[in-house]
């Protein structure tokens, strides 16, 4: 129960932590001062969004929202994971990109992460950022070659590496991601859907696990 409570702690003071970048979002608040706008027809899942696993027999689909940067999305990488391994093939679990502004980083990463995709690692790099992200979140210097070196850890091509992650359709990928989310009604990180119904974030394993439960008994 104390470990459960814990847990729970942590989540709640990252969301903390992570609400004031939900207060100051606004589509023209980007990096770089892109104005990415909603999507007219913006959708939680399409045919290109990074499933974390393909599944044939799949009852249900939970898609987040995140942004590697976030503390609420690192407080919540564990919590995923642990509902992809208790689930299995019952449930797909979809990724997708919403870089916050004030996030020096949030943007990269996403792009780092893409770029990965593009040499089948996507997964990998998603681990990757998030088990690392004490080491190089909300921080002003820019990471890339901290980036480069995991794209090293994990056998990418580096000249492939570079190129993609200058790619202008690289930050386009992201773009539509983002785009998608503002025309849901995103405004933080992490948002989940969950069969395309937007939920408030659980604080818990728990009480997540029972939120999955309840649909799935549906």
């Amino acid at each position: 129960m104390k470990k459960h409570l814990i847990v729970a702690a942590v989540i709640a003071t990252a969301f903390a932590a992570a609400l004031g970048s939900f207060l100051l979002f606004s589509p023209g608040d980007r990096d770089g001062g892109v104005d990415v706008q909603p999507a007219a027809e913006a959708l939680p899942v399409r045919d290109t969004s990074h499933r974390l696993t393909e599944l044939d027999k799949s009852e249900l689909t939970v898609v987040e929202f995140l942004d590697f940067e976030c503390e609420a999305c690192g407080a919540m990488y564990p919590v995923v994971e642990r509902l992809r391994e208790e689930y299995g093939d019952r449930v797909t679990f979809v990724a997708r990109y919403f870089p916050m502004p004030g996030h020096s980083n949030g943007d990269l990463a996403a792009r780092t992460a893409e770029a990965a995709a593009r040499q089948g690692k996507f997964e990998e790099m998603y681990t990757k950022l998030f088990t690392t992200q004490k080491e190089w979140g909300e921080s002003q210097e820019w990471k890339q070659s901290v980036f480069r070196e995991y794209a090293k850890q994990l056998g990418l091509n580096i000249g492939r590496f570079d190129t993609d992650l200058a790619d202008p359709e690289m930050a386009g990928r992201v773009q539509d991601d983002q785009s998608d989310g503002l025309g849901l009604g995103v405004q933080g990180t992490p948002t989940f859907f969950v069969d395309g119904t937007k939920i408030q974030t659980p604080g818990s394993y728990e009480a997540f696990k029972a939120l999955i439960d309840d649909r799935l008994s549906n």
